[in-house]
């Protein structure tokens, strides 16, 4: 457990005691704050309470007597505060995270903090299995694994690789990152930060100036949107930064940049090869060039070599619901895409296949399918699940076959049984929801993990 030294004495409230909460909340009062928690789940009370951290009603407590409220990244906070958020904003009480008092924690550090709509994931993941290849003592969680403050205090010399969602950036007021990686931007929680100017507000914390340092900050930045071209410009002329652009689909003269599967780096135009991306096979598909090139210019920035690098991305094993393939049954491949919760994602995954009997559904965000039209023609059949079932149908507009499910359960069995009847070799049943999962499933993991079961009992009955 990680204390907090800066906070001790202090009176301080917490809202939300989910895993970052409670160990949020566990932490502070080792470290000797006097803490006031609440949740609005009596479970998660009882389960705080189990673990010595008293529980306060916090809906009737004046805000004035904090010395800031410790927010969950699940409450609102910009847009449409939730009312315990509201009442701290207005008795000017400061509102943070567990990043904030992490790395208030922990000044002599080095953190690497990674972002994007899509792959931060699987880019903090890659990074750590680079940075543990390379002999570089390190711990990665944030949005990603072990929340925040359930690190290990950290030893000396030892990096700290946070994946890093725009509702945890949204809670950081001084936080810094010595490397700050953008990968891409593309609409996605829009009910959380009201329009998309507030998401790009909250993603670009992440480029916070550290003013206590004659280091340069690091900010690696993808440029295959617009918003990253812009960000890179910026950055590019500002004082106190040093700036790396990635790409999966241009040629830089400057930079990481992946072409016809390998990936380059440049340096004032010349470029050389650091690895053969087909031998990455935990990173199919062109969308996981960026990740590739974001650990490639982390590595570069930490001084690991080449050959160490390439081995790291070609040795990378993958994560659970990221593209995970599960297997064959009956030369059908089933792939676990839970993870992708929006439009954007979906597409990256459908780009990978052909012959693709496709899951989607579940509870839509702002951005629909339109990013995914391209990709119809490698759909044999939709098979389509929860609320959003009705309006995909609608947007796909009679451009392939549609099946509505209601349920994974029973869209998993009529996939598997459409791909084994249509005579296609090789074909490929995609879960791929292009939804969050909140409308029957706690989330995107127990989404998952309940298609990896459905797919097993599939197995079995065919062995």
């Amino acid at each position: 457990m990680i204390e907090i030294q800066s906070r001790r004495d202090q009176t301080i409230a917490l809202f939300g005691l989910g895993a970052s909460g409670l160990a949020t909340a566990r932490a502070l009062v080792a470290s000797g704050a006097n803490v006031f928690a609440w949740d609005d789940s009596q479970d998660q009370r009882a389960a705080a309470q189990n673990n010595n951290v008293q529980i306060t009603d916090l809906y009737a407590q004046d805000f004035s007597d904090f010395a800031a409220l410790i927010l969950a990244p699940g409450i609102p906070l910009t847009h449409k505060p939730h009312a315990i958020a509201q009442k701290a904003q207005d008795a000017n009480c400061p509102i943070i995270g567990d990043i904030e008092l992490l790395i208030e924690a922990c000044p002599a550090t080095q953190f690497i903090g990674i972002t994007g709509t899509n792959g931060k994931s699987t880019s903090t993941a890659l990074i750590g299995h680079m940075l543990t290849t390379a002999g570089i003592k390190s711990q990665i969680g944030g949005n990603l694994g072990p929340p925040a403050l359930g690190f290990k205090k950290p030893e000396k010399d030892e990096v700290i690789v946070l994946e890093l969602s725009s509702y945890q950036l949204d809670l950081t007021q001084k936080a810094t990152f010595d490397i700050a990686v953008f990968l891409n931007i593309s609409p996605d929680h829009l009910d959380r930060h009201g329009d998309m100017d507030g998401y790009i507000k909250a993603k670009r914390r992440i480029f916070r100036d550290r003013v206590d340092t004659t280091e340069p900050q690091i900010a690696i930045i993808g440029v295959d949107d617009e918003n990253g071209r812009s960000l890179y410009k910026e950055f590019s002329q500002r004082p106190g930064w040093r700036t790396i652009a990635i790409s999966m689909s241009s040629v830089l003269d400057d930079g990481f940049y992946a072409k016809n599967g390998a990936l380059y780096q440049a340096i004032a135009g010349n470029a050389k090869s650091i690895c053969d991306l087909s031998q990455a096979t935990s990173l199919t598909g062109t969308h996981n060039w960026q990740n590739a090139a974001a650990a490639a210019a982390v590595g570069y920035v930490l001084k690991i070599s080449s050959e160490n690098i390439a081995s790291a991305i070609t040795s990378y094993p993958g994560l659970p619901h990221r593209m995970e393939n599960l297997g064959r049954v009956r030369d059908i491949t089933f792939i676990n895409d839970s993870k992708a919760t929006n439009g954007e994602a979906a597409a990256r995954a459908l780009a990978c296949y052909d012959d693709i009997f496709w899951i989607a559904g579940g509870r839509a965000k702002d951005d629909g399918l339109a990013v995914i039209k391209p990709f119809l023609p490698r759909i044999r059949h939709a098979f389509l699940i929860g609320e959003a079932g009705p309006a995909f149908e609608s947007e796909l507009g009679g451009t392939v076959p549609v099946s509505q499910c209601d349920d994974l359960e029973t869209a998993t069995i009529a996939a598997y049984r459409a791909a084994h009847d249509s005579g296609v070799t090789n074909a490929t049943v995609l879960l791929s929801p292009a939804c969050a999962s909140f409308d029957q499933w706690k989330n995107f993991e127990v989404r998952g993990d309940a298609f990896k079961n459905f797919v097993a009992n599939i197995a079995e009955g065919d062995a």
